[in-house]
């Protein structure tokens, strides 16, 4: 990593309830999460996002929005996230064949056309130069309402953010999926 993570008991006691979080849900810290609470207001505010775009009454499914954050992982070269966005979907029961086949979507026949309209969209949003054309607005709009589309758009930006700034800081995988590996983009 380009950046070290401070010693557990530097960080704020409030900070390190999130850590003990994590280490129940993962069976360890995140190394991510380590380096977002160097600062502590940045590392509370990104907490909080997240935990607003995967909460369980959210109106995208749970396994598409994995799928969605595994997809942008692997376009922005984000190899932790790839890592722990990849065990989730597991988690989460997606067949192993789809996972594997999720970086080239568009030549499988494996994945719902609302998997298509997501990922499409998702593949527009993440690349500098994708248009978000009337035909990808429609596409959404035949599975999503408004407030989904919203929630989608969100989780496409946060997942961003997110695997931009662990590629930034050369964050590597913590070994959480256990499938071969789910390959980045070129």
């Amino acid at each position: 990593m380009r950046v070290q993570p401070k010693p557990l008991n530097q960080y704020p006691w409030f900070i390190r309830l999130f850590f003990a979080k994590q280490k129940r849900t993962y069976g360890a810290v995140l190394d991510p999460g380590l380096l977002w609470a160097r600062s502590k207001w940045v590392f509370t505010t990104v907490a909080l996002l997240y935990g607003a775009l995967n909460r369980k009454a959210s109106p995208l499914d749970p396994a598409l929005r994995s799928m969605v954050t595994v997809r942008i992982s692997q376009i922005n070269h984000c190899a932790f996230c790839v890592d722990v966005n990849g065990a989730t979907l597991e988690k989460r029961k997606v067949d192993e064949e789809k996972i594997l086949a999720l970086q080239e979507w568009r030549q499988s026949t494996l994945f719902t056309p609302t998997e298509r309209a997501a990922l499409e969209y998702a593949e527009a949003v993440t690349y500098t130069d994708g248009d978000i054309t009337e035909a990808i607005l429609t596409a959404l709009r035949s599975h999503f309402d408004d407030d989904a589309i919203v929630e989608l758009t969100g989780l496409i930006a946060f997942q961003n953010m997110s695997s931009k700034f662990n590629a930034a800081l050369d964050v590597p995988p913590q070994g959480f999926c256990q499938l071969p590996d789910l390959g980045m983009d070129d």
